[in-house]
């Protein structure tokens, strides 16, 4: 008896894995079938330029900086124009909810954790929109530049130069897009001054998800235009921007002084913030365990007392580098150097670390690129990039820089950790940033660099490991910390990321991008297929 139950059981296990595998296979066939038509639909479409599918294509905009996902795409659109956007979002648009398929607009490559990809989807390439040259606006107060949301920071920097203006924001790194860095906030050293690059935007034309081309700003579609800016590609594709432009320097006053006080570094950093015209760039980094770090900067710094400096030892301390900028116009060099000595009189660092050196505009705001160029000879560049970026508020960075500079980070990051203050004045209020309640806030940025194969300090699992420490410990102690440039893998660890936004930027997300056609790499939102497409 027994044995003719086992023999029914197995007769019956094997009809099961039978009848299950068929039905995965007439799934998978079906999800094929539907996949296959999707290049010759496309084909059809009346584009300016043109959609790409061989495998090499569809392989590099299926990685990123970060080097740690990978997601393919059945397509890659070139656009020559925004219609061509618009038409291939609105073609996806009338496919309806029973269509897979996704878009991710691609800048310059530069995301961590596959925001700019889409798996199964349609990459646009937005550095191949290039139906509006750069228009630099001078006869108007403050002057501006227009241009398309692809554009490369480094190329608008020189257009505008010409005309002797720049933007007055930017990014540490220049090589990303205008779309790129506007859809998430753009900050660096001046957005205590001028606040984030989305804080210097007058206008913005927007291909949202359904495939209409929407201009807006401040006075016209007033809830877009905010909402888009760092909205994290949510509700719209940036393909134009007007930026506002200032008055560019003749030359940059570079400085970089120690100190090994936590609380004098945080102090000086918060005076100079709060002062009037002290400095144009304030930034600050971290050092950890480092020696002969001075002799390091002697290539391109001069020190203030060689004497003093050449006696420098840090002994292995962790040390706090505030950097500093002051620009120059060679007019007024004499004013300026004495206002320089002048505020650095008041600051409370270790003197023998006072270096000093003057650049062009150009090679300040471009020196990351150089590291880029040395790093990439090196093969040191394409490399997982498993960055950390928090905002956190005033009240707890002393808190927060005990236990992390302290307990979690004790050995030399294998890349710089960037910490300084910012305004939140200088923020407004209405765009889709998240940031701490309060008046000021730092920007610390963990900018490591994983050594590929390696089970140490410098390999990814222990980096990772590392970054879920420091965020645990946020967590754990409700520092009122949020990420920037964020990344979850939840909706749930979302909805508490934005806190009381979260509401509105849902249904800012149901308005403006229906069918969560838009920046699925983000995982905020997912596309409800229906039944139907089964």
């Amino acid at each position: 008896m027994s044995f003719f139950v086992q023999q029914h059981s197995i007769v019956f296990l094997k009809g099961f894995i039978t009848l299950f595998l068929s039905c995965i296979i007439a799934t998978r066939f079906n999800f094929c079938l539907s996949n296959s038509n999707i290049p010759f639909s496309f084909k059809t479409l009346p584009l300016e330029g043109h959609l790409s599918f061989d495998e090499t294509t569809l392989n590099k905009a299926s990685t990123d900086f970060g080097n740690r996902y990978q997601y393919h795409p059945v397509a890659v659109l070139h656009p020559n124009s925004v219609s061509d956007i618009a038409t291939t979002i609105k073609h996806i648009w009338n496919m309806g909810p029973s269509s897979h398929l996704t878009v991710a607009a691609r800048g310059h490559g530069h995301s961590l954790q596959g925001q700019s990809q889409t798996h199964g989807g349609v990459v646009i390439k937005m550095e191949s929109l290039k139906q509006h040259e750069m228009q630099v606006h001078v006869g108007n107060f403050p002057p501006y530049v227009d241009v398309s949301g692809g554009e490369l920071w480094i190329n608008i920097l020189h257009e505008t130069l010409r005309y002797g203006l720049a933007p007055r924001s930017w990014t540490d790194y220049l090589h990303l897009t205008v779309g790129g860095t506007l859809s998430n906030a753009g900050v660096s050293g001046q957005a205590f001054k001028h606040g984030p690059q989305i804080s210097n935007v007058q206008q913005l034309q927007i291909v949202i998800g359904t495939g209409e081309v929407v201009d807006c700003s401040e006075v016209k579609n007033e809830e877009l235009f905010h909402s888009v800016l760092g909205g994290l590609g949510q509700f719209g594709i940036i393909t134009q921007a007007r930026i506002l432009l200032e008055e560019a320097p003749s030359m940059v006053k570079w400085i970089r002084v120690l100190y090994s006080d936590f609380e004098a570094f945080t102090r000086d950093q918060e005076r100079l913030i709060s002062q009037d015209n002290a400095f144009d760039y304030i930034e600050g980094f971290v050092i950890i365990n480092r020696t002969g770090l001075l002799n390091n900067w002697r290539s391109s710094f001069n020190p203030q007392d060689p004497v003093q400096a050449s006696h420098f030892n840090s002994d292995g301390k962790t040390l706090f580098c505030l950097e500093l900028a002051k620009y120059i116009n060679f007019q007024h060099i004499d004013i300026v150097n004495q206002e320089v000595e002048r505020h650095l009189s008041d600051l409370n660092y270790i003197q023998s670390t006072l270096f000093v050196t003057e650049v062009t505009y150009v090679e300040f705001l471009d020196r990351v690129h150089v590291s880029e160029m040395k790093l990439r000879s090196k093969g040191l560049w394409d490399v997982p990039h498993p960055w950390l970026n928090l905002f956190i508020p005033k009240s707890k960075i002393h808190s927060f820089a005990q236990v992390v500079f302290g307990n979690i980070l004790t050995q030399t990051s294998n890349g710089p950790v960037l910490i300084y203050p910012v305004n939140k004045s200088k923020w407004g209020n209405r765009s889709s940033v998240v940031i701490p309640d309060e008046d000021i806030f730092y920007l610390v940025a963990f900018l490591t660099s994983a050594v590929p194969c390696s089970n140490g300090s410098d390999g990814l699992e222990h980096i990772l490991s590392q970054n879920k420490r420091i965020l645990e410990y946020c967590e754990r102690e409700n520092l009122g910390v949020k990420q920037y440039l964020p990344h979850y893998n939840t909706q749930e660890e979302w909805r508490d990321h934005f806190g009381t936004q979260w509401e509105a930027f849902r249904q800012r997300k149901l308005v403006y991008d229906p069918f969560a056609i838009l920046a699925p790499g983000q995982r905020i939102f997912q596309k409800t297929i229906t039944t139907s497409s089964l």
